[in-house]
């Protein structure tokens, strides 16, 4: 093995999804992308890492709710261009073209040609690292959607796509076979 710079780490340890977080500040909505995701337990508990660099942060501090879109790999473009621009001048759904549906429980729209989306709630922010954690209070699935791969950061600006699903569910459930 070649040592690497330590500096990019981080790309070797993806963390989850891609995922699109819309806000609400009480008179408008905003969608960011967030590539930093982490499931908390098996719970409806998620993690992301943002701060006052975006936009929306004051929305979702504010506010203390959000929605995790989580998108596919037909959207990769809308999703890299909602985050290379600001909400404080853009109105970024109508501009790439992402439709806000209302919500059940907060005021941040879904986006309907997401694969899931998550009515979230903040429970935690940990200011020191950056990272809100999130409960989902509400989940919504398009089975319908014919594309259903994920998108996932290295965070060099390239990106891998889900791909096959391996199951090994009867195995998690077994006894180890003798011998192994």
């Amino acid at each position: 093995m070649k040592t690497m710079p330590i500096s990019k780490a981080f790309t070797l340890i993806e963390p989850g999804p891609v995922v699109l977080i819309t806000t609400n500040d009480g008179e408008k909505n905003n969608i960011m992308t967030i590539s930093w995701t982490m499931v908390m337990d098996f719970s409806p508990r998620f993690a992301i890492t943002t701060g006052s660099w975006n936009y929306s942060y004051n929305a979702l501090r504010n506010s203390k709710e959000c929605v995790i879109a989580i998108p596919t790999v037909d959207l990769i473009d809308q999703v890299v261009w909602v985050g290379t621009c600001s909400g404080a001048d853009t109105d970024k759904l109508e501009k790439f073209g992402l439709t806000p549906l209302k919500a059940k429980q907060v005021a941040a729209p879904l986006i309907k040609e997401c694969l899931a989306n998550i009515e979230s709630k903040v429970i935690d922010i940990v200011e020191k690292h950056n990272i809100i954690v999130l409960e989902g209070v509400e989940a919504y699935f398009d089975e319908s959607r014919e594309e259903k791969r994920t998108i996932h950061a290295i965070g060099d600006g390239t990106f891998v796509v889900d791909g096959d699903k391996l199951d090994r569910r009867e195995m998690m459930r077994s006894k180890l076979p003798e011998g192994v």
